[in-house]
């Protein structure tokens, strides 16, 4: 009698993941941000903060890639050519971090950096101007930290975007090949330095349910970016960031203390 109670457990738990990813991949095709703040609490809530990060990265790699190619025109190559090695710099201690620490701080680290990320993007309504290769390419450090450690580098980049008065369409266009290669250094850099184990893996099925969901995701968000301001996906996306950040810092608070 008690294994369809744990199959159904299983199939309500890849819902919930599968329905993170669609909601995310579709907001992030609305507003450019979505896939990190969304699935990330999310996923380590439901599969440890580990596997649920490492589950992200990879998702944040597939829809930087495929909404990259519908803005690739905006897209500014010059910063991002700065933002990416740094984020690389910012990837390897990360990892380390992720190899270190117990599951129950990392679940706090997790939510303590969203939470912390939304709060700075809204308690500081107006920065100083700063622009130059150096805030760049700090933006892109301690992205590609935030990114490893917690799957979440789109409130650096925000942060960034309001220093550098970076336009927009450009900015929420480099977004998608920023999010694709820290995704893909968070995933490589944590596999390289052990951070996830061969049993943290999630089964090779995954990989093709996670592109079929990013692909519809994207392609939902597309029709709906005509239709929905991009102010009100942010702020969905906010809200629900919060929700699952708070909720992760509290269940990891729980198995510390």
């Amino acid at each position: 009698m008690r294994r369809p109670v744990a199959h159904n457990g299983a199939v309500e738990l890849l819902a919930v993941a599968a329905l993170a990813i669609l909601v995310g991949s579709v907001l992030q095709r609305v507003s450019g941000t979505g896939v990190g703040l969304v699935v990330a609490p999310t996923l380590a809530l439901l599969l440890g903060p580990a596997t649920g990060v490492l589950v992200t990265n990879a998702t944040t790699t597939v829809s930087g890639f495929l909404i990259m190619l519908s803005v690739w025109r905006h897209v500014d190559w010059r910063r991002f050519a700065i933002i990416a090695p740094a984020a690389a710099v910012g990837a390897v201690p990360a990892a380390l971090v992720v190899r270190e620490l117990p599951a129950a701080w990392l679940q706090v680290v997790v939510g303590g950096v969203v939470l912390l990320a939304l709060g700075t993007m809204f308690g500081l309504p107006r920065l100083p101007e700063w622009k130059g290769r150096l805030p760049t390419a700090l933006a892109g450090a301690i992205g590609g930290f935030f990114n490893t450690t917690a799957g979440v580098a789109g409130p650096v980049m925000v942060i960034h975007s309001r220093l550098a008065r970076w336009e927009q369409r450009s900015f929420a266009a480099t977004l998608q090949p920023v999010f694709m290669t820290m995704g893909a250094l968070s995933v490589l850099t944590k596999t390289l330095l052990g951070a996830v184990g061969a049993d943290g893996l999630p089964p090779w099925w995954t990989a093709p349910g996670v592109v079929v969901l990013v692909l519809l995701g994207v392609a939902v968000g597309g029709a709906l970016s005509r239709r929905v301001p991009v102010s009100a996906a942010r702020t969905l996306a906010m809200v629900l960031a919060g929700a699952g950040g708070a909720l992760t810092l509290v269940r990891g608070l729980l198995g510390v203390l």
